[in-house]
């Protein structure tokens, strides 16, 4: 059922059980067709793309109208001022690197007096090759040797630290693809090969990797939650996804080839390759109904670490857990073993959309994505469009009293969260796919109520999704990533700019003084631990 069909206006006596069945029908149809939809369109994108085509236009209806009644109602406003009215005063604190001095065109006359200037202030860039030649002396001494100058410690082969920090902060922050960078910096009179920026852009950034590890190990150390998304990231020309973990002082992201509950647990395990059995594994593999017979196999051996995947997998098979099932859940209890062995808090929680290989440790979810299950929802009669909005303006007025909850949390206002929670997702409606929609909430009350235990965690995965979209959009760009130092780049550098931005730090000075050993600006990591142990609420240990 497409978009420009639309059914007769049905009354109250006309929904016998069977039209409401088919009409059920008619909606899981039109959501199918609609997600059929989307996916022909980007399909048809991609192979435009391929032909080297421009892709079909999306253009926004025009919100011209609605912002200028907005900004009419706030210039009638009694007494609000317009936008900018007082404004700074923009050149007080810049620095001039130059002055000079005008004086008038006409002739001065005689016995006139000086009265000062009358500044005014041009703000510009240098932009031209700026080339050094390092003339290093050589002496020979009187017993042979030879003493010669040694180049400054900040030089990286043949270009400046300025000139490699301006070029990773256009490609990885300003999105510019390496090939019109090249033609920029070419074009700006720097000679550069292809060859020469791809291993600016890749090569030598060891220590940038190291913390870009580093800032995982201390967000997961010390907060009591993180919040979760992941996005398709393509690499080496195959389909891949990009994980990003956070908080409001970090964002990780790592690409995989996989999505999947033991890819989560491996990347939580922040670089440690062990697999553990404990108790805490054991628990969780009972918890996933392993079977009595591998479940004692591994009892028996509760306490013993494996260094890395190949003896964990030659353990199993040693055991003769072998059935794929078990394996899968043998090895996510050993990585959640691993996790919990290295200092990972028992009570982290994890908020997420709902995205089943998310969903260990203390899970929540977030109540923006859930509140789709709803509003995608169409109703065929007045009756049901009227239950439909109903619906929705309760669980937007009770999401409201959750966040006033967040600020003010006590047991008689958490008691009384609880049973409008039950009283609004138990609601039976005339509109039955509505009805199966509260219901299937109703089951994720656990995850959808735990800020009533928690008000420490974020109602929603807002941050999560606006941290990945960085992904999103150089896939637009550039597509993907074709070497895998490319790859790790891509996540080191996006890891250490959205930090810096929670962080307050600009991305520009955190590499200027990476790149030239300034040493100012300290270990990302350690900002982090002390942001989190400085906030209250964020930190329990």
């Amino acid at each position: 059922m497409s978009k420009g069909i639309e059914l007769p206006e049905l009354r109250e006596e006309d929904l016998t059980p069977v039209t409401q069945r088919l009409l059920e029908i008619l909606q899981q149809l039109q959501e199918k067709v609609l997600h059929q939809d989307e996916i022909i369109r980007q399909l048809k994108d991609e192979i435009a793309v391929l032909r080297k085509q421009s892709k079909r236009p999306r253009i926004k209806p025009s919100n011209l109208d609605k912002n200028t009644a907005q900004r009419k109602d706030q210039e009638d406003t009694p007494g609000k001022k317009r936008s900018g009215s007082r404004k700074r005063r923009k050149t007080k604190e810049l620095k001039i690197h130059k002055n000079e001095v005008v004086a008038p065109e006409e002739e001065v006359p005689n016995g006139s007096r000086f009265k000062g200037y009358n500044d005014y202030v041009v703000q510009g860039l240098l932009i031209e090759p700026f080339n050094v030649r390092y003339r290093l002396e050589c002496w020979k001494t009187p017993d042979g040797r030879y003493v010669c100058g040694t180049l400054p410690e900040s030089l990286q082969g043949h270009y400046s630290p300025t000139l490699i920090r301006f070029i990773l902060y256009q490609h990885y922050h300003a999105h510019v693809t390496a090939p019109i960078l090249l033609e920029q910096l070419r074009e700006w009179g720097v000679d550069i090969s292809t060859g020469q920026l791809s291993r600016i852009l890749v090569e030598g950034k060891e220590s940038f990797h190291v913390e870009k590890a580093a800032i995982l190990q201390a967000g997961l150390q010390g907060s009591t939650y993180v919040t979760v998304d992941d996005t398709g990231a393509r690499h080496a020309g195959k389909n891949g996804y990009c994980t990003q973990i956070g908080n409001e002082f970090f964002a990780w992201f790592e690409t995989t080839h996989h999505k999947s509950r033991i890819n989560f647990l491996g990347l939580l395990r922040a670089g440690h390759t062990d697999y553990a059995i404990n108790e805490e594994a054991l628990a969780y593999m009972e918890g996933q109904n392993l079977p009595n017979g591998p479940l004692a196999r591994l009892r028996n051996d509760c306490g013993r670490v494996f260094g890395d995947a190949v003896d964990w997998n030659g353990y199993l098979l040693g055991e003769a857990i072998t059935t794929q099932r078990h394996v899968r859940i043998a090895t996510e209890g050993a990585l959640l073993g691993s996790l919990l062995r290295h200092g990972l808090a028992k009570d982290l929680a994890i908020v997420s959309d709902d995205a089943g290989q998310f969903a260990v440790l203390i899970h929540g979810l977030c109540w923006v994505h859930a509140e789709r299950t709803i509003h995608k929802l169409v109703g065929f009669t007045d009756a049901h469009r009227d239950a439909l909005e109903s619906i929705r303006s309760r669980i937007w007025d009770f999401y409201a009293d959750l966040k006033g909850y967040k600020d003010n949390p006590t047991p008689e206002r958490k008691n009384e969260l609880e049973t409008r929670f039950d009283e609004l997702f138990t609601t039976q409606t005339c509109f039955h796919t509505l009805n199966h929609a509260l219901k299937r909430l109703y089951q994720n009350k656990a995850e959808l109520l735990l800020v009533l235990d928690r008000p420490d965690i974020p109602l929603h995965t807002n941050g999560s999704e606006n941290d990945i979209r960085e992904y999103v959009k150089k896939r637009k760009i550039s597509g993907g990533t074709r070497s895998d130092s490319g790859r790790r780049c891509r996540d080191t550098f996006a890891t250490l700019k959205k930090t810096c931005r929670k962080l307050g730090i600009s991305f520009w000075a955190y590499l200027t003084d990476r790149l030239c050993w300034l040493d100012e600006i300290p270990p990302l990591p350690s900002i982090i631990e002390r942001r989190i142990a400085d906030r209250p609420g964020l930190s329990s240990r």
